[in-house]
């Protein structure tokens, strides 16, 4: 039994700004020491590495630069995290992107597969890199001594993957892909004492998305919160999800949306 909530390692894709950051930074203001945070966008790493060790000095921080579609690159973010930590007991697959509003007759294949390749095969290429060496480590002590987990993995899908808006075929199917897969590998990894969830964010501020406001404002009047959620809104529920407070909660889609999908 131990008194801290995280005292194993943290690894976050899409680090660099949005809800990667404030899952990031989430970690670090909950205790967790030891935080691998991956982005594309290396300068958004480094901004995240300095809000973290401006309040909390004594993390240790790694930063990787990658592009989540490629093999090598996710094969390499593993490597480098055991390589320095020596286990990886959190991960938060959170990279992402929005696709240009097109209808699927406007589409090209290569804007499909940008964001099937990120939001999708990305998610699934982490998973399954982080899922390698899960089963092969043995459980940390939890906050009140119940049994712990090999490994806590939560993947970002959307309110998307649940409901479709219009002009958006590929992120939509990406996303729902995402579920799919969590609630897939939920079954599949129960026997390693592993636990897969996924969180579900409706509109959220992130810089993905308040380029893009002004067109979101319909499904925020929707809502029953009428309201943009906030990244540290969705951040809390990974944590929540990684902790073991939820060691029983398996293969969950957990909608983080102010009530859209419900209205």
């Amino acid at each position: 039994m131990t008194h801290e909530m995280f005292p194993g390692v943290a690894l976050i894709t899409g680090a660099g700004s949005g809800i990667g950051q404030a899952v990031s930074c989430s970690f670090a203001k909950e205790g967790c020491k030891r935080i691998s945070i991956a982005d594309r966008n290396e300068k958004g790493l480094q901004d995240t590495e300095r809000i973290i060790k401006s309040e909390f000095p004594d993390v240790d921080v790694l930063q990787y630069t990658l592009d989540v579609s490629q093999e090598d690159d996710v094969a390499g973010l593993l490597k480098a995290t055991i390589d320095r930590f020596g286990r990886v007991d959190y991960a938060c697959n959170a990279a992402g992107v929005l696709g240009p509003d097109k209808r699927s007759h406007e589409l090209s294949s290569k804007e499909f597969d940008q964001i099937v390749g990120i939001d999708y095969r990305g998610c699934w290429l982490t998973s399954r890199e982080e899922l390698k060496y899960m089963v092969n480590q043995e459980p940390l002590p939890t906050h009140d001594g119940r049994q712990g987990n090999r490994g806590s993995i939560v993947n970002i899908a959307s309110q998307l993957g649940i409901v479709s808006r219009p002009t958006a075929p590929a992120y939509c199917s990406a996303k729902a892909a995402v579920i799919g897969l969590t609630k897939s590998d939920a079954i599949d990894y129960s026997k390693d004492n592993i636990r897969i969830n996924c969180v579900c964010p409706g509109v959220i501020e992130t810089p993905m998305v308040t380029e893009v406001m002004e067109y979101m404002k319909p499904a925020i009047d929707i809502a029953p919160l009428k309201r943009p959620g906030t990244a540290q809104e969705v951040a809390d529920c990974v944590l929540f999800l990684c902790s073991s407070k939820a060691t029983f909660v398996q293969g969950s889609a957990l909608v983080v949306d102010g009530g859209y999908v419900i209205n």
